[in-house]
């Protein structure tokens, strides 16, 4: 039973990686439109920074950067969709989707809504608000994330999982301020433009959240999904 377990958690993982991996790849790509150089290329570098620490081979990382940068030749065009709407029980969602083929992708973001409602462009947006997005890690214990936003020029942080702090900046600010936080003693590991719920739901019960649990599941492993931002409290 335990070996058995072993090589279902195993497989479970390396699917997890594997699914990393292809969202990194599809953001390289799109980045090294820019430029493959990544010290003239912000967002390239930073998406490279992703893909070493979660372990990229090198010869996925170079790939995707040359196929982005067109030095191999190739025609893939990846092109960034978004969609609203809610999940069970009235949660809104916003979806983000790299694709290289919308009319495929709607379809089947159309289908895997089916316990939820797909709205149109706006429909959720106003719920929201565009925001920038930074995840980093302290460097020292003592790291004082209240003190490195204000100084950092962050509008807000908050705790995120195994002790990092999420630091919210205004859209227009997410470049200066993933560059300011390594002077405050904070170690970026992504930063991203988002969307922040202005009223998150609350109070759903047990039953319900794990209706809507399962429901975002679902979608996250669309292998178009990259990203999701939900309205829900906690």
């Amino acid at each position: 039973m335990g070996a058995q377990w072993k090589v279902k958690h195993k497989e479970a993982a390396a699917n997890a990686k594997g699914k990393i991996f292809g969202k990194l790849v599809k953001e390289i790509t799109i980045a090294a439109r820019n430029g493959a150089d990544i010290a003239t290329n912000a967002h390239l570098r930073l998406v490279v920074e992703q893909a070493k620490k979660a372990s990229m081979p090198r010869e996925t990382l170079e790939r995707a950067i040359k196929k982005g940068s067109g030095q191999l030749g190739e025609t893939v065009q990846y092109h960034r969709v978004t969609y609203e709407g809610f999940a069970p029980h009235q949660v809104p969602l916003i979806v983000e989707c790299v694709t290289d083929n919308i009319n495929r992708t709607v379809a089947e973001i159309r289908v895997a809504f089916r316990k939820g409602q797909l709205g149109a462009s706006g429909s959720v947006a106003w719920d929201f608000d565009h925001v920038g997005m930074i995840e980093a890690s302290p460097d020292t214990p003592d790291a004082d994330p209240e003190m490195a936003a204000i100084e950092a020029g962050a509008q807000d942080f908050e705790p995120a999982e195994d002790g990092a702090t999420l630091f919210i900046t205004e859209a227009t600010d997410l470049d200066a301020v993933q560059k300011a936080l390594p002077e405050q003693g904070f170690t970026v590991l992504s930063a991203k433009l988002g969307y922040k719920p202005k009223n998150p739901v609350s109070g759903l019960t047990d039953a319900q959240m794990e209706e809507v649990e399962a429901f975002l599941e679902g979608l996250d492993n669309h292998d178009d999904v990259q990203d999701m931002f939900v309205g829900l409290a906690g």
